[in-house]
């Protein structure tokens, strides 16, 4: 039996990603958060990709947030996806509001983030 900690979530978190099984992934977080595994940056990461990929805006501004809760640092990767996921989804206003909160908590955007806020509008 394999034990279940941070690496083997985020595995299996990378796995739904690479399939694109968004709600797949969102229910492990889900499962790391209830069994009390250290959800991180990484993992976050893999899922709000697949909810961008997936076109599902609302619920990568979910998990976005969730960090935020969770006080799970948010990197570059992370936020360029929720922004591009709010950018494929119409949200021009959240996208944007991305883009503040992360010049505000000092998160490095980049040419991508930037590309994806300017689409969104």
């Amino acid at each position: 039996r394999m034990e279940r900690d941070t690496i083997t979530y985020t595995a299996a978190v990378s796995a739904c990603a690479k399939a694109g099984a968004w709600q797949q992934a969102t229910q492990l977080l889900r499962d790391m958060d209830e069994g009390r595994v250290e959800i991180n940056t990484i993992t976050c990461s893999s899922a709000v990709s697949v909810c961008e990929k997936a076109g599902e805006w609302q619920q990568a501004l979910q998990l976005l947030c969730g960090m935020v809760v969770g006080r799970v640092e948010r990197n570059t990767i992370t936020c360029s996806a929720a922004v591009s996921a709010c950018e494929k989804g119409g949200a021009s206003q959240h996208a944007l509001g991305i883009l503040r909160d992360m010049a505000h908590h000092i998160v490095v955007s980049d040419t991508i983030t930037y590309s994806a806020a300017v689409s969104a509008c």
